[in-house]
Parts: structure tokens; sequence; C-alpha cells
């Protein structure tokens, strides 16, 4: 490491240790939480009327003093070193010795089950003990605003195992950011060995909400996995909640439950794992064809959720009326809901061998594979089929609402406010090579990352063909709106046509390997590539990212060379070309009507970054070999180029100067109004950037005729050329960047509007508008 990175790593391994520490101080007060009632309900125990007696007390409260004790000592010897920082300070020893207490926790996870029940019968038959184990207060950092948050027992019972994975992550973390040559290494490693070695010990019996239902062949029957999905059920979508137990798939949706009720769930429908098949692809041919909406209706009600969320902070930043506030949420709320039940659409068909078929429509093949996996371990075992009877269900749908995992439909609205508004701006994303496979195949990845609550596939490699050590090498850059977390899936491309599947959307390619990593706003948010290694079953996928926000990506760089096409104003190329469109606009638009036009997500899939590379190189020293080169090139680096010479301009397209006019224009309602003014900006901009405006235009229209086969609509195309044709000036900008997501998405929003609309309007040529110098009306 140079002295620079190392001092980065350092400043990382602050911004860890101080995380840390807040969530230990969180901890802390809820232990706190747990202890005070303790006392007095001793107290009472040996008084002639107890609330307890004192054995139930020792079994609910088993062990958390000791485990206070632990970390209140850990906390206040670690808080002083982190706030006198000093990079050279050592707190492994903290960490080692942490480590070394956890048999405490060994003794709280086996009590645990019983403290939980025995709190539970107590709360049923005593009514002062259930009022205490409600509502236990917990006091809020020191540094906020909330005093209080109060909290169930059983949900503070939960928090000692939760802390156990929590802190081995927080090793993992440490390590990384700490130098080997430091002194706090070794202890930290062997903090980690301890930990981890005790996770693995416990892991088997750590997660008790599973808690017992019995099967048919006796065995207790355990929650495995759940979540909210999409049915399509009667031609119409409904969102259900899942629940995947050990030997049944159950299906149920939550019933509207009256104030102050327990909510409940109302079963469906459910198959046993026994009975369980998913169709072949032939089968699924006879199954209706699933109505998928428009990418544009879609796009527009992102459009719309972002600006709801920006009046939202508004209302807040301007101490709003609450009742105002209410009413935006659940606006947002009604239009979130809307994306998660319209946006899936990747069938996913489970089948019950006595009888119906059920579909679901997931957003990412990520997550129908999970599902599918998890099924089919779980079948791996010897299963019977059953009925159950009507009260079997009832009790199994009943014991749902406790067990589930998911407990709430992810839009944003159920989100909390402090809960990381997630990453705005652009990801680069390297995927290297991959390594693990066992046998000669043909490979490539895919990368999805989250945005608006669900996944979406940005990226796709090519396909490395007959190898067990595919090396892409290939960059992409992937926009992010408010994500979290980036999944890479491993693909085995099937060229055989007889397993090709009807169902339009259905991808019959095998997944070989999937893996998913948070997005860590600190860790990503660096000048410099980050590599990575994800695993997933025995397949380890190289990548490297790095990260540019909103901001960043907004910063023009004028060019101080005159040579070149890229970061050269457009009048010195086309002047210095004899051209009226620059030849590299030219070229790469005729190559992508040439063989990209039927192409699914031209210009939306991003192309490799060293081809595009490559070509930017090719076009700037205007080499004889552009032609040849072009025609082997990959069709989406060769739109990739385009749209980066579009951004690399020392100033958009649609000029600085004008910036202001055409978002004045655009929001103008009447329509007469409208169409003179923005005809009248057509006509203000310079030659060159018009004519080479109304020739991109005219691609652009050419490219979404084809929409029922590349899936670009003039929406799509708007959302991703807007942006990159009309731009804020930096000046603009830096105004703007005060509430940088919130204005930058309205300003988007009018961008794509902007070129919407020209591309909307009936063909618009260069002579008809220069000839038409007085403002003219037409009927519109």
């Amino acid at each position: 490491m140079g002295e620079r990175d190392a001092g980065k790593g350092l400043e990382m391994r602050k911004l860890v240790l101080s995380g840390f520490l807040a969530s230990e101080e969180i901890y802390i007060n809820q232990l706190e939480a747990l202890l005070l009632p303790m006392k007095p309900l001793k107290a009472t125990a040996t008084t002639s009327q107890p609330v307890l007696t004192l054995q139930q007390i020792e079994t609910i409260f088993y062990k958390i003093q000791d485990i206070y004790e632990i970390h209140k000592e850990f906390y206040d010897s670690l808080c002083p070193k982190v706030q006198q920082w000093d990079s050279n300070v050592t707190m492994g020893h903290l960490f080692q010795k942490l480590a070394s207490q956890l048999g405490v926790y060994k003794a709280f996870v086996d009590n645990y089950k019983i403290a939980l029940e025995t709190a539970e019968k107590c709360s049923q038959s005593n009514y002062q003990f259930q009022k205490i184990s409600e509502e236990l207060k917990v006091k809020g950092p020191k540094d906020s605003k909330e005093s209080h948050t109060s909290v169930t027992m059983e949900a503070l019972l939960y928090k000692p195992i939760d802390r156990v994975t929590r802190s081995t992550l927080v090793l993992h973390d440490l390590l990384k950011h700490t130098p080997a040559d430091h002194p706090d290494y070794p202890l930290l490693q062997d903090a980690l060995r301890i930990s981890q070695n005790f996770l693995s010990s416990i892991n088997e019996d750590i997660d008790p909400r599973r808690t017992a239902v019995t099967t048919p062949k006796g065995e207790t029957r355990q929650l495995v996995k759940d979540g909210f999905l999409v049915e399509l059920s009667e031609g119409s979508r409904k969102l259900r909640h899942v629940f995947l137990f050990t030997d049944v798939l159950l299906c149920a949706k939550l019933k509207k439950a009256a104030v102050g009720k327990h909510q409940q769930y109302d079963c469906k429908w459910y198959v046993p794992l026994a009975d369980l098949v998913f169709p072949s692809p032939e089968e699924s041919e006879h199954c209706p064809q699933v109505h998928v909406i428009p990418d544009h209706e879609l796009e527009d009600m992102k459009m719309k959720i972002s600006a709801i969320k920006s009046e939202v902070q508004k209302e807040k930043a301007n101490k709003g009326q609450s009742r105002a506030i209410e009413r935006l949420k659940k606006k947002m709320f009604e239009n979130e809901f809307w994306l998660l039940l319209n946006s899936p659409a990747i069938p996913f068909r489970i089948h019950n061998r006595n009888g119906k078929s059920y579909l679901f429509l997931l957003s990412s093949d990520y997550e129908r594979s999970e599902w599918r996996e998890a099924i089919q371990r779980l079948q791996k075992k010897d299963l019977q089929a059953f009925v159950l009877s009507s009260v079997e269900l009832q009790v199994l749908t009943g014991s749902c609402f406790k067990l589930r995992t998911v407990h709430n439909i992810p839009v944003t609205s159920n989100k909390d406010d402090d809960e990381s508004p997630g990453l705005y701006g652009f990801l680069h994303v390297i995927v290297h090579s991959a390594k693990g496979f066992k046998q000669s195949a043909n490979l490539y990845c895919t990368l999805e990352v989250d945005s608006f609550g669900y996944f979406v596939s940005k990226a796709k490699t090519r396909v490395f063909r007959d190898t067990t050590e595919p090396q892409w090498n290939e960059e992409f850059e992937i926009e992010l709106e408010g994500s979290q977390s980036l999944r890479i899936l491993c693909y085995e491309k099937c060229y055989d046509k007889t397993k090709l599947n009807k169902d339009n959307n259905e991808i019959v390619d095998k997944i070989m390997g999937k893996g998913q990593i948070q997005l860590d706003p600190q860790a990503v948010q660096t000048k410099n590539w980050h590599m990575d290694v994800i695993e997933m079953n025995g397949i380890k996928v190289e990548f490297s990212m790095k990260f540019t926000s909103r901001d960043m990506s907004l910063k023009r760089t004028p060019s101080k060379k005159q040579t070149g096409v890229f970061g050269v104003k457009i009048s010195v190329v086309t002047k210095r070309e004899r051209s009226k469109v620059p030849y590299i606009v030219r070229q790469c638009i005729e190559e992508v009507e040439k063989r990209g036009i039927e192409e699914v997500g031209i210009y939306r899939i991003s192309g490799v970054a060293t081809d595009i590379q490559a070509l930017k190189a090719v076009f700037d020293a205007n080499n004889k070999d552009i032609l040849v080169m072009l025609s082997d090139m990959d069709i989406n680096a060769i739109a990739g180029t385009l749209k980066l010479y579009f951004r690399e301009l020392p100033e958009p397209l649609l000029t600085d100067r004008l910036y202001p006019a055409f978002m004045e224009g655009i929001a103008l309602s009447d329509p007469a109004a409208k169409e003179n003014c923005m005809m009248h900006l057509l006509r203000s901009l310079p030659d060159p950037n018009l004519i080479t405006f109304l020739f991109l235009l005219e691609h652009l229209k050419r490219v979404a005729e084809k929409e029922p086969i590349n899936k670009m609509s003039l929406h799509n195309l708007a959302t991703v050329f807007g942006p990159t044709l009309l731009r804020p000036s930096e000046g603009e900008s830096k105004v703007h960047l005060t509430l940088a997501s919130d204005i930058w998405s309205h300003d988007v929003m009018a961008q794509v509007q902007v070129l919407l609309y020209y591309l909307q309007h009936p063909p618009i040529s260069f002579t008809e508008l220069k000839r038409n110098t007085l403002y003219f009306s037409t009927d519109v």
C-alpha cells in the first residue's frame, strides 16, 4: 500500500468503526430496556401478589444482564478510541475479548425458545405482564431527536441473536480496511475465526422464529422462505404473500384487519411439495400469454413517484403540514403499489400434479431461481403427499403471521426515513472472469440492480464459448435510481433450438450461479476501481466497480484540443470535415440501422466499455480502419459510442444558452403556444447542432418503429437520450445540486419530455423550419 492508500484504508476503518459504535449504542439501549422491568418484577415476586414467579423471571431474562455488561464494557473502551481518532490506535484486543465471551450467547440461544414461550404464557395469563411486555421503552441514540421508541419484549429478545451475526460482518469489513502489517490485523483475524466457529456451531438452532408445526410424518414443519410475489389469477395481477414450509407451499393474502386487531392471513391455495412440479417448456406453451405493460408506462410511473418524493422532501424541509405530507405519501404508496404489481414479467409456473397450475410473475430471474432452488432442495427429502383438514390449514395459516420474515411490501413508503435512500448516478462494473466450472460450457453473465423496490436486468456480457475459465473483461456503465444492491447471475447459453420456449420472456438458459452484494455508499464512492469476488455455489466471479454520483456525471470539461472529435465543439468538427453532420454520428447510426435495429434493448443495454474506448480512439485518430472495425464490433458498443459522443460534447447538443427556454417551453399547456415555442427554439440552434439533431431524431423514430421486436419505444429512447442532449449548464447545476436527486429527477423528467415532444412530432425539415422564420401557427 502507498502512503495515500494506507491513509484511505484507515479512513474507511474509522467509518466502519463509527458506524458499528452507533449500532452498538442502540443495542445497549435495547438490552437496558429489557432489563428495566426485571428489578420491579423481582421485587414483587416475593410479595403476596407476584406478577411473575422468580423461576419465570430467571427464564425470560436469562443471561441478559451478562450480555449487557459485556457490551457496555466493550462500548466504553472503544468509544474514546474512535472519538480521539489516531490511525495507529489499536482496538483489536477489544474485539478479541468480545469474541472470547461468546459463550454467554450460546447459553442465551439455548434458552431462547423457552424464554419466548414463557413470556408468551405469562402475558396470556397475566394482564399486568402483558401490558409491560407489549410496550418496552427503548431510549434513542444520544444525538437523535427521538427520545424513546416502544418495542415489544418478543422483538427485543431476538436482538442478541441478530447481534452475533452483525459483529461478524463488522470484523470482515474491518479486516478489509486494516493494513496487514497493522498490530490489530492478527487480533481481528483471531476474533473473526472465533466468531465464525461459534456461529457455525449454533447456526443450526439460531433461527427460532421457525416455531414448530408438525408435518404428517410427525417431524416439525418449519418456514424456509417467504416473500411477496405477484400472482396472475383469473386474468388479473394480485399481490400474494407466499410461504414455503419444509413440505408445503402456501399462497396467502393479508386480510383487512379491524383497527387494533392482529392482522391475519387468508390461505388462497397450497400445494404439498410431494405434488409440486415445474412445468416443462413444452407444457408452458399452452399457458395463457402474459400481458406485459409497455415500458413507457412503467417509466412514466417512476417519474411520477420521483416527483412525489421530491415534493415530500420539500414539504419536510419547509416544515410543511403533516396532513399534506400524509396525503403525498398515500399517493406515492398507490403509485408504487401499481408499479409493484405491473412491472414483473418473468413467468414462474407451479403445477400441482393432481390438478391446478399457478402462475407468478417476477421482476428478475434471480428471484425465480431462488424460489425454484429452495423448493428443489426440499424435494430431495423423502416427502409424502397429504391433504390438510380445515383446522390444520387454519393453524398453519395462523402461524404465518408470527413466522414471516418479510413484513413489509417492498415500497419506499414502508421504509423508515433514516434508511439509506440508495445511490443515484452511474455504477461502472467490469466483469473480469470466472472460475470453478466442472466442464466446458458457453457462459455469460447478467447484472441486475434494484430500482423502486424491485430488481431489473441492466447489462449482459458476451457469451464466452466452450471454456471452464471465461475471461470476459467487459466494462458496463449502469444507471442507478436509488439502488442498494448489485446482483451477478452466471448462465450457460443454450443453442439447442428445440429447447426454446414459446413463452416469449422465459429464458431456457441455465443459471450456473448467482450472487448479490450491497452497494455501500461509503465504500463505493471512491475515485478508484474497487475489485471484488462473488462466490456462488462453487463458482467465483471476479469483478471491479466504481461509482460516479449524479453531480459528478453532470460536469462537462471543455476540451483544449482541436484535433479529434470527442469533446470538441460540433461546429469545429463539421467545419473541419466539411460535413453537415459529424462523420462519427453518421457512421454509428448507419451501422445500428444496418444490423442493430432489431436488437432487444438497443441503446438501453450498455456496450462493453473497452470496445467503446477502442472505437473512441479510432474516431479520434481518424483511422483508416474505422469501417472494418465498425462492421466487426458488437452493436451495443457502437450504440454506446454514439451516446458517449453526445455526452462528451463540451456543451450539450441543444446548448446551454437555450436550456432554460426548453424547460419553460415544454411546461406550456396550450398546444399552439407550445408548438410555436418548441419550433422557434429549434430555429435558434446553430446550424450544425440543428441538422445533427434532426438527423438523430429521424433515426430514433426508425428504431421505435421496430418496438415489437426491439422493445424500444419512443419513450424508452427519449429516456436514454433526453438527459444526454439537454443538460443544465455548470452554473445552473451548481445551484441545483443542493437537492441533488430530487431536483435531478424533476429536471430529467422535463428533459425526457422535450425529446419525446420532438420524437412524437410529424417530420421536421430543416429547410421548412428555416423558411418559416415568422412565428407560424399550425393547427394543433
